[in-house]
Formats: C-alpha cells, structure tokens, sequence
C-alpha cells in the first residue's frame, strides 16, 4: 500500500511541476470578469494535465461510475432529460489528475479574491459527458438571494475536436432576475459561443449570465466547477451538492 501511495504522490507531483497557471492569463481572466461577466481562455491548462483529467473521466466511465445529470439541488434535485443530458462525478481528490485540478482552481479562487474582494470560499466541480444528441437547455446556475454559487466554471478536455462537431456553449448578455426568478423562453443576445476545446477555461457570473449547451454530435467531456461563496444557516455550512 506505501508503495502505491508513493507513486501516487510522485505522480501528483509531475503533474503540478508541468502544470503551474500563467500569471498573465489569470490577470486577463478577472479583468474579463470585472468588464464583461465573463471570460474565455484557449489553452489555460496545458496538455499534460488535461489528458490526464481525461484518462480519469473515461476510467470512471468505463466502470460505470457516471451518474445522469438532474436540475435543482438537495429536495428539490429531479432528473430532466429534457433539459439536460449529460452524466457526471464529482471530483473528489480520488487521482492525481483531481488533485492537481482543485488544487490549481484553488489557487484561482484565492487571486480572484484578492483582486475583487468578492469572499470566494471554496470550489466545487464534477465531470460532465454528453454523449452525442445531448444537450443542456439555457439556464443561470445560481438564482439571487437564494443560492451561493458566484463564478462558475467550465473546462475542456476534448482532444482535436472539430469546428462542426456542436457542443458549443452559448453565452448570454447578463440581466438581473425579476421576482420571478429566470425565465428561459425571454429574448435575450447572445454574448460568446464557446467551442469545447480542450485546455479552453470558461468562467461568468453564476446568478446573472444565462448559458446553454447546443447539441452535440461526438461525445463531449468537461468538467463543470463553481467558486462558491460560504452560505451558512444556524452556523451549519450550507453543503456543496
């Protein structure tokens, strides 16, 4: 068991050492944040760390470890085919690759912190496979005033994956919500299209920039994550999923 451990460690290790984030990307990323809610950076995780999170996705997959994908959270979480299709796992830390990931993000967390002052307080993400036809309806991943989710987060792993090949996401000019909440069937411009490429870093304002997956015609691989702020009731940490 040691020896496997070691390995694992030493494993971890390369991949940090391969993998440390540009100081210049990050600076364009939060200056995106601040003038326009969102950010999109081609190639902000190198290839070695990106073809190892998707090692780890399709070991997962092939073990049948992928869950479908619902909408809404604790009670009121219910599956919905027809508005999301993916499957996914939360990561955990389980592999190097998962370490290294949330270790990087965490560093991004805390540099966003410093320059907006905003109270991130941790980070939480899962894998995401769309298989080919599916798709995820428009919608905001947080609603105001009743969720703690503020900047989420999308990352690539597709290799070579062609411009005809769907799977965009579509980006939406942020608005503030009504009494209502979100309605997904209002007018609404389209901001950015993001084409899942891997090493690409998607990141916008949770409550306030609606988002859709388009249909996608291959299998489509990412991770999802949110920088979450610390909502707690009666001194209970309000928990990650």
């Amino acid at each position: 068991m040691t020896n496997v451990i070691d390995d694992l460690d030493r494993e971890t290790h390369a991949l940090l050492a391969a993998s440390p984030l540009a100081p210049e990307r990050i600076d364009a990323l939060i200056d995106d944040l601040i003038h326009q809610g969102f950010s999109c950076q081609r190639d902000f995780f190198p290839p070695v760390l990106i073809n190892a999170l998707l090692a780890d996705l399709e070991r997962l997959e092939a073990c049948d470890a992928l869950a479908s994908a619902g909408i809404g959270r604790l009670k009121e979480h219910q599956l919905a085919t027809s508005i999301r299709g993916d499957a996914i796992r939360w990561l955990n830390q389980e592999s190097p690759a998962q370490r290294v990931y949330l270790k990087r993000l965490d560093e991004l967390r805390s540099q966003i912190n410093r320059a907006l002052f905003i109270g991130l307080f941790e980070f939480e993400a899962h894998f995401a496979r769309y298989p080919p036809g599916a798709f995820y309806k428009r919608h905001v991943d947080s609603f105001q005033g009743r969720a703690n989710r503020v900047i989420s987060t999308v990352t690539y792993l597709n290799r070579d994956w062609p411009v005809d090949g769907g799977g965009e996401m579509v980006l939406f000019e942020s608005r503030q919500q009504g009494p209502d909440g979100f309605d997904p069937n209002a007018p609404i411009q389209e901001m950015a299209r993001v084409l899942p490429e891997a090493g690409t870093l998607a990141c916008f304002l949770s409550d306030t920039v609606p988002h859709e997956v388009l249909p996608t015609r291959l299998p489509r691989a990412s991770i999802a994550g949110w920088f979450r702020r610390n909502a707690s009731v009666n001194g209970v940490v309000d928990p990650a999923r």
